[in-house]
């Protein structure tokens, strides 16, 4: 995608959200709590299915051209965007929050700006796979489809649980499933053994923010599994079907059931990928998923310093060496690994975070990187994180451009990839 060659006007609100520019301010970004000034590389246009989010006691701030000053807005609260899937944000939107500023729901907080009748984003396209763009999904043939799985599949509980995940949340996951095509999800767990900060199913009351939405209530059964699995396995194009999914905890903790629907598969079918999402948690249930049939996992990462991997995932009764175990298990048996890595500009290319993911590559030889937004308030995470308030020499971008050219053997995207991809790439 083109970059630009000027600085957008920032975007601001009025108290009912209606958004419009502010031409005396230009849109400057932010890294952790520090606000940093811009250049107009940093800038692409904004991705169709990008949603715009206003942000109610938030003043937006933005640089001034004349004074050659960072300042304060007159015109009204803070916007940002959450971009759609398959784009890095690689600065956050900047504003001064007041004392009794709400905290944010789980959303990626993107810098955006308005120059000439089109909208601008800090962010680049890390993933060419388009199985998620939004010219690809019509909800009327997704609507029509899900009667016909109902249908096909009357008994089978799962069916019904991924077509609330298509219609009330439009899933492009679920979505995908009922159009027969690309990755399938298939959540299987009710509980977790992490209490993730960022948790879009789960979320204590006290906490100042709700998950954004439901957790599965049942452990489907593994025939149920298997019966949607096999027929998408052997009649989708470029077939994935991933347990593991936003609208369920951790899928280790029903490991035995999903060992179970895995050999039920493989007795039917060789095609496709069978894909665990996972905190890695259990090393034991993975070697059980990895001797049943398992062919990748993806392994969410925050980071990989220990502190601060504990303070986002709480985790339960494992470490994080038992992370590093299951991913070291994996690799020990040539199965593909991605990490799910969490970027947060100030945080992730922070010194510290980026000599820990370097040593990261070179010891535990995963094979993938998905560069995914850290979908939380970045000021609810920059203070118990003890984040330094200073700009960072690296910029998210020259990061990823830096650990491409040092690694050259690294898949790097946003989706968990086909059987076509980890054929390249896996070693």
């Amino acid at each position: 995608m083109r970059l630009v060659s000027f600085l957008p006007y920032i975007l601001v609100a009025d108290e009912r959200g209606n958004i419009f520019e502010d031409q005396s301010l230009r849109v400057v970004g932010r890294e952790g709590s520090f606000i940093k000034l811009l250049d107009a590389k940093d800038f692409i246009p904004l991705p169709k299915g990008s949603d715009f989010f206003f942000l109610p006691k938030r003043t937006a701030v933005g640089y001034n051209p004349k004074t050659k000053r960072i300042e304060l807005s007159t015109k009204g609260n803070a916007v940002c965007v959450f971009n759609a899937p398959a784009y890095t944000q690689t600065a956050l939107a900047a504003w001064i929050k007041q004392p009794d500023a709400p905290v944010l729901p789980l959303f990626a907080y993107t810098a955006v700006g308005w120059y000439k009748n089109k909208f601008y984003t800090t962010a680049l396209r890390i993933d060419p796979d388009i199985r998620q763009d939004v010219d690809q999904f019509n909800q009327n043939k997704v609507i029509s489809q899900t009667k016909r799985f109902l249908k096909k599949y009357p008994n089978n509980r799962l069916v019904k649980h991924l077509v609330h995940c298509a219609t009330v949340y439009l899933c492009p996951a679920a979505r995908n499933y009922f159009l027969n095509r690309w990755e399938a999800p298939l959540p299987t767990s009710p509980t977790c053994n992490s209490r993730c900060r960022g948790c879009i199913s789960y979320q204590p009351k006290d906490v100042g923010f709700c998950s954004t939405q439901e957790r599965i209530t049942f452990i489907p059964t593994p025939d149920e599994i298997a019966e949607i699995a096999i027929d998408h396995l052997n009649s989708a194009p470029n077939p994935i079907v991933s347990f593991g999914q936003g609208c369920e905890g951790e899928p280790l903790m029903v490991a035995d059931v999903i060992a179970e629907a895995i050999k039920l598969v493989r007795k039917k079918t060789q095609q496709g990928v069978i894909n665990l999402n996972t905190n890695g948690s259990k090393p034991d249930k993975i070697q059980q998923l990895i001797e049943a049939g398992l062919d990748s996992a993806r392994i969410s990462i925050n980071s990989f310093l220990p502190e601060r991997y504990k303070w986002y995932y709480a985790p339960v009764n494992y470490s994080f060496d038992d992370v590093l175990l299951s991913i070291q298990l994996l690799r020990q048996a040539k199965r593909w690994v991605s990490i799910n890595y969490f970027v947060h500009p100030g945080y992730t290319n922070s010194p510290d975070e980026i000599e820990a993911l370097h040593k990261a590559i070179r010891t535990l030889k995963f094979n993938m990187i998905q560069w995914r937004n850290f979908n939380i308030d970045p000021d609810f995470v920059g203070e118990p994180l003890k984040l330094e308030v200073r700009a960072q020499t690296t910029s998210i971008a020259e990061l990823i451009q830096q650990i491409k050219k040092a690694y050259p053997h690294l898949y790097h995207g946003y989706f968990n990839p086909g059987r076509h991809i980890m054929e390249q790439y896996l070693y």
